[in-house]
């Protein structure tokens, strides 16, 4: 196989740079909010209204990407957006003023807060405009690195997703030593900083070295602005888009649609198995804890570990590799028994009782191997089915459905079992974590059922 291009590692380290700032944020932002602003249940509220916001932008940045600006100026536009979010994080846990919970979890109403929470609401906003700018565009660029056919894509993508779990690995190690607490909320700020920092440093980097390895193969400057045609142009161009660009894109739609189950039950880990992991997870090795935000290294851990492996056994299977569709039904698969063993882990586990560590590194495990199978792999069907003057605003679409799937995460997080409290989801009581983990047990599971028998339609519909 013919080595990549260099501007597949100016990509690749601003993604893991941003991801880096992103992921170090989301390791410390709900127990940021419940240590001194939130209930847990209405933190996995604000949790997954944030998240959602942060892939519902991608549409809108696609297309003023796609209409006005390029990928480049997005991108660099949505990083300076970033940076003055997480800057303003910072200024929200430096006015915060230690609180303490009273009767049903409930924040004390005597601290006065205000401040800080609409500091936090503000930085959470830029957040979301400035993730909406940078990742459609920077995925989109991946993809135009290469010819339309080039078999090097889907590796290129998972190269490319290493970036992002890199990133993901580093920043709870490195954010999560500045977690705080009910007696402390004001050291979470300099989480915040460093998640500031990087950012901005990413940018600097992408600004030099853009125009020397953002190249096509032919030397052609990719991620411009498209240059504006006559209205005879334009019009005989839009003109081009044929029945077959109108199929692939509603495969694309189709497939985005199983996608939102994937998500909505990983996205769990910056919320439910986070209280998880702090309440009822022994945390412990010879009298040392361990951050509960140090959970989060799991699955990036296991995702940079693993994607060269599963990316080498996709080349050795040959012509018994599975098509890119049934890769992703496999994703739905492996998520759902991930589940299925720590559902099988907790079960008649009392509150407050604590289980062994190994229980959600399982999880995590499996849940890796699902996404190995479904995300770059996703990326990479999007950037070859895309019509070349959609590209981002299709790479938009995408990250919506994701968008809608960190919205249903947040919602089921908040089924997560407390003491003395029975939930219901459709009428169905959640007494206990067992319950509450099967939930995601069968939705993974019937949309992979449902995927695979789909596959053999879906296959000729992107011929």
């Amino acid at each position: 196989m013919s080595s990549h291009p260099k501007g597949l590692y100016l990509l690749f380290v601003t993604e893991m740079s941003e991801r880096f700032s992103y992921y170090g944020m989301r390791a410390l932002l709900t127990l940021y909010m419940v240590a001194a602003l939130f209930t847990m249940t209405r933190a996995s509220e604000v949790y997954g209204t944030f998240t959602s916001l942060v892939y519902l932008t991608p549409l809108i940045g696609g297309y003023i990407a796609d209409r006005y600006w390029g990928n480049r100026r997005s991108i660099l536009t949505g990083g300076i957006c970033m940076a003055i979010g997480q800057f303003l994080m910072f200024l929200s846990a430096c006015f915060i003023q230690p609180s303490i919970q009273v009767e049903g979890g409930a924040i004390d109403p005597s601290v006065d807060n205000t401040l800080a929470l609409w500091l936090m609401v503000s930085g959470l906003g830029m957040l979301v405009i400035g993730n909406g700018l940078f990742k459609p565009n920077i995925a989109t660029m991946v993809g135009d690195l290469y010819p339309q056919d080039d078999r090097r894509k889907d590796a290129a993508f998972t190269i490319f997703y290493m970036g992002v779990n890199i990133g993901a690995l580093l920043a709870p190690l490195v954010c999560g030593l500045f977690e705080g607490s009910f007696q402390d909320p004001g050291r979470f700020r300099w989480g915040f900083l460093i998640a500031c920092i990087v950012i901005s440093l990413s940018m600097i980097i992408f600004w030099t070295f853009k125009n020397r390895f953002l190249v096509t193969p032919d030397g052609r400057q990719i991620g411009l602005a498209k240059p504006k045609a006559s209205p005879i142009e334009g019009g005989r161009e839009e003109g081009l888009l044929t029945r077959s660009d109108y199929i692939h894109m509603l495969v694309i739609v189709i497939l985005a649609v199983f996608v939102i189950f994937f998500w909505a039950a990983y996205e769990q880990a910056g919320s439910s198995l986070t209280y998880f992991a702090d309440k009822q997870t022994d945390k412990t090795f010879f009298g040392w804890e361990m951050p509960t935000s140090w959970f989060q290294t799991f699955p990036a851990f296991f995702c940079v570990a693993l994607a060269p492996v599963m990316n080498w056994m996709w080349q050795k299977m040959g012509r018994f590799e599975p098509h890119s569709i049934q890769k992703l039904a496999i994703g739905l698969a492996l998520l759902s028994l991930a589940y299925l063993v720590i559902a099988f882990g907790v079960k008649d586990v009392e509150p407050g009782i604590k289980v062994s560590i190994l229980w959600i590194i399982s999880l995590y495990f499996i849940q890796v191997l699902g996404e190995l199978s479904l995300s770059p792999i996703g990326l990479s069907l999007v950037s070859r089915l895309s019509p070349k003057k959609f590209a981002s605003l299709m790479m938009g679409i995408w990250y919506l459905s994701t968008s809608v799937s960190n919205f249903a995460a947040g919602k089921l997080a908040t089924l997560y079992p407390e003491e003395g409290q029975t939930k219901y989801l459709l009428g169905i009581p959640i007494t206990d974590l067992h319950d509450f983990f099967l939930i995601f047990v069968v939705m993974s599971a019937v949309a992979s059922i449902i995927l695979f028998c789909l596959c053999p339609l879906l296959k000729k519909m992107m011929k």
